[in-house]
């Protein structure tokens, strides 16, 4: 049970770096509905980097709570939400 509680710890802390990705990177002509997608590549990138970080640095006691796992997650949350916004400014 401990570590489906880590997993939406995951999603959750994903969603809030996704969304604050927002404020970090301005892009000038911002269509509706980016903030949506944001939330929801930062909290995919948040639980692939906290499988990760469990998976490479906690292998023998795997724990979703783990430091390995919360750190991997927030810098892989980061790093989606920002690659989004960078190819929005690119693109647009």
């Amino acid at each position: 049970m401990e570590n489906w509680i880590g997993v939406g710890i995951w999603i959750v802390l994903g969603g809030f770096i996704g969304y604050a990705m927002k404020a970090v990177t301005k892009v000038p002509e911002e269509q509706p509905g980016h903030n949506t997608i944001l939330v929801l590549f930062g909290a995919f990138g948040a639980v692939v980097g906290g499988m990760l970080g469990v998976g490479l640095f906690h292998f023998p006691h795997p724990s979703a709570l783990s430091v390995g796992g919360m750190l991997s997650a927030v810098f892989l949350a980061g790093f989606m939400a920002w690659l989004y916004r960078l190819s929005i400014r690119v693109f647009i």
